[in-house]
């Protein structure tokens, strides 16, 4: 075994061996993989071997397609059969409602290039004869879904690799990690230790113990997870015969299942609601190619439905029934990417589609480590999404959750409740009397709407019982003044010596004066965007940032890596130190005068200004700012204060009718205003010109910002696409966001985010279209259900477009 390399790999699992062929590919050849057995032990060999493409986000999807596509590659180049089989598949609906999940996800496979088909059930029972048509209401055709051997991908990766110069290491167990004073990573094992620049924790099972080794806790949790072969079936067989082909897959969503051919028989997989984790605070190390003992009787309810929707189950013997672990994470889509704090130490775990995702899981990770870049926009994936929040007790209330509705429906207005609440506001209390309707974003419990007593949310893909009472909270804001809780913002504290020259390279804006604030795009040395914040200038080397809650740690781990080595800039996420309020409206200004003694006259106190001021006796900073586009305020105050300036602006307000609003009530007033949002229309696959940042990019000022030159690039050629809002002519139910958009006839652009806005009355689509297209008017149309809706794009926003109440 080599005594350096410059990757060392911890896994040789599907998802390491993926890991360790790209990195080749890519020309890092000094590489090597370390399995503590054989290779695929652990969860890999005994998987059903199922792939598809099909994904709730979009960019994960078209990594899935990228792995399918990878195969025929790898098997060429290896020498090794990886037994693939693109049967294609059905995806089954038992209820109108999955039925328009379903239309969904043909909509967005038109913009991604995924072959989708809405069918009848009759149609489907064609394709895939076991079906009882008369189960379903509806189905869908995908010709990219299949199967494959598990044992024969796996080391048709690992033998590419080799050939590529990469080494595998079998039998070679990692027993600590340890990261030395210049950097570079000991990696030590049962054989020696090798000292490598990069760590690839891709530990699957292990996962968790390979992370504890540099004192790390992943949110990931082993689950049971069974699957049952059939004794030969006649039906499989005749139809064999008749066709010449395989029996296609198929999934069944309401009866939580999944089907395919297996030799003779068939597969059939559930993931039950009686679910049962495997391990749960610690993986045995000498676990390998051993199964689970089956219960049956945990699976059984599944079973019933499957026998009934596929009624040739109910006459054939069951030969083999599987059941071995799994790894999840708590939202069930991987962990990858860079560890905040662990400079060179990577993960890739959590990949429970290992075969539909390891492919793109290794493309991305590779990119990021050679590049600096995943080269696709990987969020959903990304390790940042969680923080110390997730813990093993929230992980495995989680992952049990998602587990047990990993077929079920998630209606856009539905929020999940295990693991729940665990971080609050000190307001928390007060707002739950009040009615509010908790979400959560980042671990942190966040008012959706505010409900009178006796109404509760209704899940549903259409307007639903919240609707009229956002309105309600929507009129407040616009007539007269409402208050929000905004603790959900990532907020940041940046102070130094080299502060200001350290931000005037980090973002893109042109920096704000003392006591002044502006809009500030951060941009990736391509010119992507990488985040949008508000930056405010406190004076005296003091600056305040503000930007998207759930992306704080994913920030911290991009501005700690462009630190300066001298100490002369330090930065804080305050995360829970600081508690935040808003208030918005034409009598927002007048609220604000009654509660403090601070001259907030829009000649003293203009838009964009930031200063510390009482808050009633509450010590606040407060910002001259609001999302909602309408004359606003936020005030930011340490969590001790908060509950009495909450109290001081209600007792205030009552003069004006105050109202709480919340973050449903948000969305609609700042699509009346054409704001877009991180992590919908703003992400690092746009650039600033085509995100419609650019007014706010300072391309001409002296500091040399990171992505600049990319910028200007951008800006001279004018990009792709651009961002647009539409006015759709909706009837009973809104754009959520993936819905593709047609013009003249073909689909152009794909939407960000929408819904109602309930002030202007409209139903508001936004996202982006080719720029050729992007001063056209009429001619497009939105797919939202199955159905097209003519949508005119807006020329300007819809309140308030010449910004007189935001300003004045």
């Amino acid at each position: 075994m080599k005594s350096h390399a410059k990757v060392v790999v911890i896994g040789g699992g599907v998802v390491g061996c993926s890991v360790l062929f790209h990195l080749a590919r890519h020309g890092w050849t000094d590489v090597v993989l370390l399995e503590r057995d054989e290779l695929t032990s652990g969860s890999t060999w005994h998987a059903a071997g199922g792939m598809h493409t099909i994904n709730g986000d979009p960019n994960v999807a078209k990594l899935q397609k990228y792995t399918i596509s990878l195969y025929k590659e790898i098997e060429e180049l290896s020498g090794q059969a990886t037994g693939v089989h693109l049967t294609g598949g059905v995806l089954l609906a038992a209820t109108e409602a999955r039925l328009d999940w379903l239309r969904g996800v043909v909509a967005k496979g038109r913009y991604l290039g995924i072959d989708l088909e809405e069918i009848s059930p009759d149609e489907a029972a064609k394709l895939m004869p076991l079906i009882d048509p008369k189960q379903f209401v509806g189905a869908v055709r995908n010709k990219e879904d299949g199967h494959l051997d598990p044992s024969g991908v796996t080391h048709a990766y690992a033998k590419a690799a080799r050939k590529l110069g990469a080494e595998v290491e079998r039998f070679t167990k990692v027993e600590d990690i340890v990261r030395r004073a210049d950097g570079l990573w000991r990696v030590i094992t049962n054989k020696g230790e090798v000292v490598a620049e990069h760590v690839v924790n891709a530990g699957g099972l292990w996962a968790r113990e390979v992370g504890r080794m540099v004192g790390l806790e992943l949110p990931v949790l082993a689950m049971e997870h069974m699957y049952l072969i059939t004794e030969d079936m006649p039906e499989v067989a005749a139809w064999n015969q008749k066709t010449g082909t395989e029996i296609i897959h198929a999934v069944d969503f309401d009866g939580e299942l999944y089907l395919r051919q297996e030799r003779g028989g068939m597969l059939m997989g559930t993931y039950e609601k009686a679910n049962k984790p495997w391990s749960e605070f610690q993986t045995p190390w000498n676990f390998g190619h051993e199964l689970l003992e089956p219960d049956i009787d945990r699976i059984a309810p599944s079973l019933e439905v499957g026998f009934r929707h596929f009624p040739a189950f109910q006459n054939t013997g069951i030969k083999q029934i599987i059941n071995g672990p799994f790894t999840f994470a708590p939202d069930g889509n991987p962990l990858v990417g860079p560890v905040r704090g662990l400079p060179g130490f990577w993960v890739a775990c959590g990949v429970m589609a290992g075969f539909s995702q390891g492919g793109g899981v290794g493309l991305a990770l590779s990119n990021w480590m050679i590049e600096g870049d995943p080269g696709a926009d990987i969020w959903a994936m990304d390790v940042s999404r969680y923080g110390d929040w997730a813990t093993m007790a929230y992980t495995n209330a989680k992952v049990r959750e998602n587990y047990s509705r990993r077929f079920s429906i998630r209606f856009p207005n539905e929020e999940l409740p295990a693991g729940r609440p665990l971080k609050t506001t000190p307001v928390y209390d007060l707002l739950s009397a009040k009615g509010a309707q908790w979400g959560v974003a980042y671990g942190l419990e966040v008012p959706l709407w505010y409900a009178p007593e006796g109404v509760r949310d209704e899940f549903s893909w259409r307007r639903s019982s919240d609707f009229s009472h956002v309105a309600k909270e929507v009129a407040a804001v616009r007539n007269g003044v409402g208050l929000s809780e905004i603790s959900s913002f990532a907020k940041y504290k940046v102070t130094g010596e080299g502060a200001a020259a350290w931000l005037d390279r980090l973002l893109a804006c042109k920096l704000p004066k003392p006591g002044r604030m502006t809009l500030a795009p951060m941009l990736k040395d391509d010119g992507r965007l990488i985040g949008d914040f508000s930056l405010a200038n406190l004076g005296d080397e003091s600056w305040f940032l503000a930007g998207s809650g759930v992306a704080e740690q994913y920030h911290m781990r991009w501005f700690e890596k462009h630190l300066p080595p001298d100490g002369s800039v330090r930065i804080e996420a305050l995360g829970p130190k600081l508690t935040g309020l808003s208030i918005a409206g034409p009598k927002a200004r007048e609220l604000l005068a009654k509660v403090t003694r601070a001259d907030v006259s829009n000649a003293a106190f203009p838009f964009m200004a930031i200063a510390r001021m009482d808050i009633g006796m509450a010590p606040c900073l407060v910002g001259r700012v609001s999302y909602t586009g309408d004359l606003g305020y936020e005030m930011w105050v340490a969590p001790e204060y908060q509950r009495a300036a909450f109290q001081a602006l209600m007792a205030a307000g009552e003069e004006f009718s105050i109202g709480l609003f919340g973050s449903r009530a948000l969305n609609a007033l700042r699509l009346e205003k054409n704001y877009g949002s991180w992590g919908r229309e703003y992400r690092p696959i746009y650039g600033p010109l085509e995100a419609g940042l650019d007014r706010f990019v300072a391309y001409g000022k002296d500091a040399d910002f990171i992505g600049k030159e990319a910028a200007l690039a951008e800006r001279k050629q004018g990009g792709k696409l651009r961002l647009r809002a539409f006015v759709v002519d909706a009837v009973d139910a809104d754009v959520i966001g993936d819905e593709p958009i047609w013009y003249d006839g073909a689909v152009r652009g794909w939407v960000t985010s929408g819904g109602y806005a309930h002030h202007s009355r409209k139903s508001i689509a936004m996202g982006y279209v080719p720029k050729e297209i992007a001063e056209e008017t009429d001619g497009f149309e939105i797919e939202l259900l199955g159905r097209r809706h003519a949508a005119r794009m807006q020329s300007a926003p819809l309140f308030d477009a010449n910004f007189e109440r935001m300003r004045g």
